[in-house]
């Protein structure tokens, strides 16, 4: 098992996977992208939960422009109704993420076909020392960032990437969702 984030001084660009016993409503079987980690808290959005619209649809400012099709997903518990904008682009160097993009430079991505856009409402967020103490009870398993992430449906990414995490959380991860009705 690995242990991340207990000796990590930032999870800043890590994922966070909710631990399989997790049944908070607001986390469980959650993948959280994590853009900020400090000693005055911490924030990410969640990866796997999707809204099933576009944000095209949430404002008419983005109705008919290169955004509209941008996906968007509840980024988590946080202000529900704030935007949140991220980019993934792919280089020959490596994988690049951008947290926090302005729907301008978003546009501009988009235009130049040079990465991938999602919308987030909301977001997660943490207290000062809140992570930390969370860590301590191991409500999270800390995974670094794939770089094909966007290959996987959002309904696969908790199973796939804690199954990658080693051979004691691919068990866990491929349990069934209800084990008590079997």
């Amino acid at each position: 098992m690995r242990e991340r984030g207990t000796t990590k001084e930032t999870l800043a660009g890590s994922l966070l996977l909710a631990h399989p016993a997790m049944r908070d409503p607001n986390f469980r079987r959650s993948v959280v992208l994590m853009s900020v980690h400090n000693a005055d808290g911490a924030m990410g959005v969640v990866l796997n939960r999707p809204l099933r619209k576009r944000l095209g649809e949430l404002s008419g400012d983005f109705a008919l422009g290169p955004l509209a099709d941008v996906p968007l997903y509840q980024g988590g518990p946080v202000q529900t109704d704030q935007l949140v904008l991220v980019a993934w682009e792919s280089h020959p160097e490596g994988f690049r993420l951008h947290f926090g993009v302005d729907p301008a430079m978003a546009q501009q991505l988009v235009e130049n076909g040079s990465a991938h856009i999602r919308g987030f409402l909301g977001y997660s967020g943490w207290s000062a020392g809140q992570l930390e103490n969370e860590m301590q009870l191991r409500t999270w398993i800390v995974a670094n960032v794939p770089e094909d992430l966007l290959n996987f449906s959002e309904e696969a990414l908790w199973r796939t990437v804690l199954s990658r995490e080693g051979v004691e959380w691919q068990l866990l991860a491929n349990e069934p969702d209800h084990p008590e009705l079997n």
